[in-house]
């Protein structure tokens, strides 16, 4: 017997097979409904009070960098021993002031001293050589001396004896070969007188020429000798300038050799401030860039002098000089932070530093939202910056706020949710 079905109503017409249809149909609407509305930026939940939150403002931009540095006596003289030897006393230490000509160490050199033995000892063999050619060129002169008194006594007598065979010649009484003879005697020693009255003459002339030559060496000699004694006095390492012995590396018995460095002499009174810079700066400082610092509750200033042009380690050297009065008790070695202008002030949007830009470079960084529940990620361009803030170049607009604290555990998300 068939049954009459009763057609569902209510409640139980939506639950029923009928309905499943529309169901399906309800939740695909709603699915693509949400597909169309839903947010596709990725979001991530955070804690607001873990967050540094600033304001965008305008304001006056003072381009400057914050630099450490030290100070440094402006003139350093380098000790080095002008004599090489063996500390045997150290008589100034460290860090006391001297004046110049003040002994600082004392050095022996054996070698040294046999060197200055034996010039001694050459000097005085030079000395006696010299007096024993002068007197024998004093003995050679006076036989020579001699020797043309004894030839003038013969020409003489040679002169009367000719004199005497020519009358007899005359006369016939003697031959003409005795005579010839005698002429040819006399003419001979006339000769002899001649040529012994040049030698003496070129002697004589040789004589002043040796004897000054040697009196020269001899001269030499004792120039060489003071010089000598001189490098034994040098021995006596001395303080070249009035300062500051601000280093010694030196100890006793240790063996220094000529011109090493063992120590520096600061002048006093005098002083600078050497500066490393980050390599990023470097082609925006130059020499005539002002700097401030304050000391003891007082602001100086100081001037660039020098820019090196190496960099090291990421970093360059500037030297400072004080433009005006420097501060009291200062010291080598002390350090100053200084606020070096590297531009003229000048308007511009500015954020407070923060941690941020570690992560970001300065590209971009998470604006709160108006209603403050959200922060979202902005492109922004930053340009220059100081110790207290950045130059928002694009990208921010004043009174906006933004988060300036740390962003890494943030992750790649674009929303963060408070």
């Amino acid at each position: 017997m068939d049954r009459v079905l009763e057609k569902k109503k209510g409640i139980a017409l939506i639950f029923s097979k009928r309905a499943i249809p529309y169901w399906f149909g309800a939740m695909m609407a709603a699915f693509i409904l949400w597909l169309i509305l839903r947010d596709d930026a990725s979001t991530l939940r955070v804690n607001a009070d873990t967050l540094s939150v600033s304001e965008v403002r305008a304001g006056e931009f003072n381009d400057y960098i914050r630099i450490s540095g030290q100070v440094q006596p402006m003139t350093t003289i380098q000790v080095s021993p002008r004599e090489s030897g063996i500390v045997e006393e150290i008589v100034i230490e460290e860090g006391t002031q001297v004046n110049a000509g003040d002994v600082i160490i004392r050095l022996s050199n054996d070698d040294l001293d046999l060197e200055i033995l034996n010039s001694e000892a050459n000097l005085a063999e030079k000395e006696n050589a010299l007096r024993n050619t002068m007197i024998q060129m004093e003995q050679e002169k006076m036989q020579l001396s001699l020797n043309i008194l004894e030839l003038e006594t013969e020409v003489k007598r040679k002169g009367r004896a000719l004199e005497s065979q020519r009358r007899l010649f005359d006369d016939g009484l003697i031959g003409k070969e005795e005579f010839l003879r005698s002429e040819e005697d006399y003419t001979l020693f006339c000769k002899k007188l001649e040529v012994t009255v040049a030698r003496a003459e070129q002697d004589s002339m040789y004589r002043k020429v040796q004897i000054k030559q040697m009196e020269e060496s001899l001269e030499n000699m004792k120039l060489n000798m003071q010089r000598i004694r001189r490098r034994k006095e040098n021995l006596s390492v001395k303080a070249p300038i009035d300062g500051e012995l601000g280093l010694l590396e030196v100890a006793l018995g240790q063996s220094i050799g000529s011109g090493s460095k063992i120590g520096q002499i600061n002048a006093t009174g005098s002083y600078k401030i050497e500066a490393q810079i980050d390599e990023h700066y470097i082609d925006r400082v130059s020499a005539g860039l002002t700097a401030t610092f304050e000391r003891q509750n007082e602001t100086y200033d100081a001037v660039i002098r020098k820019v090196y042009p190496e960099v090291r380690s990421g970093k360059f050297q500037a030297d400072f000089r004080f433009s005006g009065e420097q501060p009291l008790n200062i010291r080598s070695g002390q350090t100053y932070y200084l606020n070096l202008q590297l531009g003229q002030p000048e308007s511009a949007i500015l954020i407070p530093r923060g941690t941020f830009y570690q992560k970001t470079g300065g590209k971009w960084i998470y604006v709160v939202a108006p209603e403050g529940g959200k922060a979202v990620k902005r492109e922004i361009r930053i340009g220059r910056q100081n110790p207290q803030f950045y130059e928002v170049l694009e990208g921010l607009e004043p009174g906006e706020k933004v988060i300036t604290s740390g962003y890494d555990n943030f992750g790649d998300n674009e929303v963060l949710v408070f």
